[in-house]
């Protein structure tokens, strides 16, 4: 399987068979079975993921209650950024909700890649930039959302996400309750 992280930095700018190699020792692909938790709270994130295949999902407790926060699927990064900025403990589950495959990114690892190839620092830290403009921008235009726009967000941009997580998740990440989403969907199904 070619390395997602060596092929999305070989159409920014063209890689050598060294770096390519460099890139994907660095940051190997890894499989991992349904319900297994790749961060839980109270652990210091090391990690970041990038989604190949599966799906991955954030989530907390609070007063016992699961409340989804993300979902990440092909092509998504998932982590939790402020713990692993700031080397404190996470307050997050990220817990695979199918066989998940992804590219595994290191921070001891990335920053010995970084000081062997300096340009990459500069385009990932480009990359990331953009990424993560993106993704505040799309969260902040989520959250202004209706529940039922909401659904038709997901609808739109993770159809997918409708068949391969449980009905209870997906009404906690829309903010509602289970039932709820249900008189959404039929609402929808019948316009």
């Amino acid at each position: 399987m070619t390395n997602v992280l060596a092929a999305q930095l070989n159409q920014i700018t063209k890689l050598s068979e060294e770096e390519i190699l460099s890139i994907e020792e660095s940051f190997p692909m890894k499989t991992f079975e349904k319900g297994t938790f790749l961060l839980k709270p109270g652990k210091i994130a090391k990690d970041s993921y990038v989604v190949i295949e599966g799906c991955i999902r954030k989530y907390l407790l609070e007063d016992g209650e699961e409340h989804t926060l993300d979902f990440y699927i092909e092509g998504d990064s998932a982590a939790d950024m402020h713990s692993l900025s700031s080397k404190k403990p996470s307050a997050y589950f990220f817990v695979c909700s199918e066989k998940t495959t992804v590219a595994v990114l290191n921070a001891e690892k990335e920053a010995a890649l970084y000081k062997k190839y300096p340009r990459f620092e500069t385009i990932c830290r480009v990359e990331f930039e953009k990424m993560m403009g993106e993704k505040i921008a799309g969260i902040e235009r989520f959250n202004a959302l209706n529940p039922e726009n909401k659904y038709l967000d997901l609808l739109a941009n993770k159809p997918s996400l409708i068949n391969r997580v449980p009905q209870y998740q997906l009404a906690s990440y829309l903010g509602i309750k289970p039932e709820t989403l249900s008189r959404i969907r039929k609402r929808i199904t019948e316009k």
